[in-house]
C-alpha cells in the first residue's frame, strides 16, 4: 500500500490517476505532479489550485502562503484549472480574467455573487460576501452557461433597444435644436426690427415735441411782437395829441383846442379797444414736459411722446377778465331751428361752431344734425341711425357726434353746402359728452360715471372713474370741454363742474350748482356752463381754476347746449319758446364785447 505523499509504483500511480477519475470530478493538482491524484478537500484563490484534504490543512503554514485565500469544499470552484494535465470539458478560462475591481482596484474579479448580482474580487469575497452569507461562484464555473443563451440574446436585445432610443433622442434632439435655432435667428431679427421701430418712433416724437415747443416759441415771439408794437403806437399817437393840446391850450387857440380835445376822445376810445385785444402777462404761460405712458405701450398707443402741460404764471382774476371782454352784451338774434322733415319738436342736446356764420346741431328728438347758415338762414340736415347727443368740429371739413343709444360715435364730412355720414367708431358704453384735442378723445359715459381719453380709432388711454382715494370722481358727467392742459366735465348728479388734467388727476371743481348741464371753454381758460333750477336756466362763467363764478346770461327755457365762438365773440344758446302758436326751438345768438 502506498504512503499518502510518497510516490508511488509506476504502474499504481498511472491506475490512480488514470483509473479514479470517474470516482472524482476534481483533484489535488500538486499531489497531480507526483503521479497521486487524490479528491480535492479545497482551493487556494492566489494559487488558483485545488487541494487534497493534506494539502488544503498545511497549505497556509509556510511563510510565504500566510496571506493566501482558501476556499473550503463547499465554496471551490467545482471543476478543474487549466493547470491539469488531463483534458476538462470546462470552456472558461482563468487566464483571461483581468478586469479590475471597481472597489478594490489591484484585485481582479474572478467570481460571482447570486445573491447580490455583484461582480466580486477575493478581497470582496472575503470582506462581504462570505460563503457562509451569499451563493458564490466562481465565474469560470458557470461562464459557460452564457454562451448562446437565452439570458445573453435578452441582455442583447436589451441593449440594442436602449441604443435605438439613445440615437432618436440624439436625432430627435438635433431636429428640435435646429427648429429652436431657428426661431431665436427669427426672434433677433424681430428684436433688431422692434429697436429700429422704437427708434423711429422716438425719433418721431422727438421732432413733434421739440417743434411744438418751439411753435410755442415763435407763437410768444409774436405775440410780445405785436404787442410791442401796438403799444409803441398807441404811446406816439397819445404823445402827439397830448403836446397839440398842451400847444392849443397854451396860445389860446379855442377853436382848434376844441376840434382836437373831441380828435383825442376818438383816440382814446380806439387806444382802449386795440388794448382789450392785446396779449397781456395774464396770457403768457410756463410750461413743463411730462413724458408720456410706459415704453411697452409706446408702439401701440402713445402718440406723443409726451405732453407740455401749461401752467399761468398770472391767474387773471374773473373780475377784470369778465369786465374787460363783456363789458357789453347785445340783445339776442333769434334762429329757428324746426324744419319741415322734423317729426317732433326740436331737443338740442349739442352745439359746435366751424366759423362765425355756420353752426351744427345734434338734434337728439329728430335723430338728425343740423347744419345752420346764420347769414342765409338756410338749413341742411342729416339723418342718423340713432339719437345723437354731443357733437364737436375735429378738422375744418369734419365733425362728430356721439350716440348713446348704440354706444357708437358718427364720423361725419361738411362743406358749406353738404352734410354727410361717414364712418363710426363702437365704444364701450353710452357715450355722450365728446370733446377734441390733438388726435385724442375726451368722453363721458354714463352708467357708470366715467371719463376716458382715446385715440382716433378708439382705443382707451386713460380710463377715469375714481380719484386718488379711491372714491367715485363721476355721478352723472354729461358734457366735457379741454385745451391743451384741462379737462372740464358737467355733472349734474354732484352739480358740480368738475376739473381735471389729461392724466386722469383730479384738479378741482366748482360745485353749488344747481343742474350743469352744457359747457364751453373760452380762450383765457375761463368756462361757460348752463346752469338749470327747476324750469329756468343761468348761463355762468366761472373761472379756470374753479374758484370763482358770476352770472352771464339769466331766464333761458328748457336750455342743454351752449357754444362760444371766439372768432365773432358770440355766444350760442339753445332755447325753446311757448306760444299759442306752439313750441318754437330756437338758438340764441348773444354778441359781447
Amino acid at each position: 500500500m502506498a504512503v499518502p505523499g510518497k510516490k508511488a509504483p509506476q504502474n499504481l500511480s498511472s491506475t490512480m490517476s488514470r483509473g479514479s477519475g470517474e470516482d472524482f470530478e476534481v483533484f489535488c493538482l500538486p499531489c497531480d505532479r507526483d503521479d497521486l491524484r487524490l479528491p480535492a478537500a479545497g482551493y487556494c484563490v492566489d494559487c488558483e489550485e485545488h487541494l487534497c484534504d493534506s494539502c488544503f490543512n498545511t497549505h497556509r503554514r509556510p511563510k510565504p502562503l500566510r496571506h493566501h485565500q482558501p476556499l473550503d469544499k463547499a465554496h471551490m470552484p467545482k471543476s478543474p484549472t487549466l493547470s491539469t494535465t488531463s483534458s476538462s470539458t470546462h470552456v472558461g478560462q482563468s487566464d483571461d480574467l483581468t478586469d479590475p475591481c471597481t472597489k478594490h482596484k489591484k484585485e481582479i474579479i474572478k467570481f460571482y455573487c447570486n445573491d447580490h448580482k455583484a461582480l466580486l474580487c477575493v478581497v470582496c469575497v472575503t470582506l462581504e460576501h462570505t460563503p457562509t452569507s451569499c451563493r458564490v461562484d466562481y465565474i469560470p464555473d458557470i461562464s459557460g452557461q452564457a454562451i448562446d443563451s437565452t439570458g445573453s440574446k435578452e441582455t442583447f436585445k436589451k441593449l440594442g433597444k436602449i441604443a435605438e432610443e439613445c440615437q432618436k433622442i440624439s436625432s430627435d434632439l438635433k431636429q428640435m435644436v435646429a427648429k429652436s435655432n431657428t426661431s431665436l435667428t427669427d426672434v433677433l431679427a424681430e428684436i433688431s426690427k422692434l429697436r429700429q421701430e422704437i427708434n423711429q418712433r422716438l425719433d418721431g416724437l422727438e421732432k413733434e415735441a421739440k417743434d411744438a415747443a418751439k411753435t410755442l416759441q415763435q407763437e410768444n415771439a409774436t405775440k410780445l411782437r405785436t404787442t410791442k408794437t401796438a403799444c409803441d403806437n398807441a404811446i406816439q399817437s397819445i404823445k402827439a395829441a397830448s403836446d397839440t393840446i398842451r400847444h392849443l391850450n397854451t396860445t389860446k387857440k379855442a377853436n382848434k383846442l376844441f376840434i382836437e380835445l373831441n380828435n383825442a376822445e376818438q383816440v382814446f376810445q380806439e387806444n382802449v379797444n386795440k388794448m382789450s385785444q392785446l396779449t397781456t402777462a395774464e396770457d403768457i404761460k410756463e410750461y413743463m414736459f411730462k413724458p408720456g405712458p410706459a415704453m411697452e405701450t409706446l408702439l401701440q398707443n402713445e402718440k406723443s411722446l409726451g405732453t407740455l402741460r401749461a401752467k399761468l404764471l398770472k391767474q387773471s382774476s374773473l373780475s377784470s377778465t369778465t369786465t374787460l371782454i363783456f363789458s357789453t352784451i347785445s340783445p339776442p338774434r333769434n334762429i329757428s331751428i324746426n324744419t319741415s322733415s322734423d317729426g317732433c319738436d326740436c331737443s338740442i342736446t349739442g352745439m359746435t361752431t366751424s366759423s362765425p356764420n355756420q353752426i351744427f346741431l345734434a338734434d337728439y328728438s329728430n335723430n338728425s344734425v343740423k347744419m345752420v347758415d346764420t347769414n342765409s338762414l338756410s338749413i341742411r340736415q342729416q339723418r342718423l341711425d340713432s339719437s345723437p347727443w354731443d357733437i364737436k368740429i375735429i378738422s375744418r371739413d369734419e365733425l362728430v357726434v356721439t350716440m348713446p343709444a348704440i354706444n357708437t360715435i358718427q364720423f361725419l364730412s361738411f362743406s358749406s353746402n353738404r352734410l354727410f355720414k361717414k364712418h363710426t367708431l363702437k365704444v364701450d358704453g353710452k357715450c355722450y359728452g365728446i370733446c377734441y384735442y390733438q388726435e385724442k378723445f375726451a368722453v363721458t359715459f354714463l352708467d357708470p360715471g366715467t371719463l376716458k381719453i382715446m385715440d382716433m380709432k378708439g382705443t382707451v388711454l386713460v380710463n377715469i372713474t375714481k380719484n386718488s382715494s379711491g372714491k367715485n370722481i363721476f355721478i352723472y358727467p354729461e358734457y366735457v370741454s379741454t385745451n391743451s392742459h384741462s379737462i372740464y366735465v358737467s355733472d349734474w348728479g354732484k352739480h358740480e363742474v368738475i376739473w381735471l388734467n389729461w392724466q386722469g388727476e383730479l384738479l378741482g371743481s366748482y360745485g353749488g350748482l344747481g343742474l350743469p348741464r352744457g359747457l364751453d371753454m373760452l380762450t383765457d381758460g375761463s368756462i361757460f356752463v348752463s346752469d338749470s333750477r327747476y324750469d329756468k336756466c343761468n348761463i355762468l362763467n366761472i373761472t379756470g381754476d374753479c374758484k370763482e363764478s358770476k352770472t352771464i346770461l339769466k331766464d333761458f327755457n328748457y336750455p342743454k347746449a351752449i357754444c362760444w365762438c371766439d372768432a365773432s365773440k358770440t355766444l350760442h344758446v339753445s332755447s325753446t319758446t311757448i306760444s299759442d302758436e306752439g313750441r318754437n326751438n330756437l338758438i340764441k345768438i348773444y354778441k359781447m364785447s
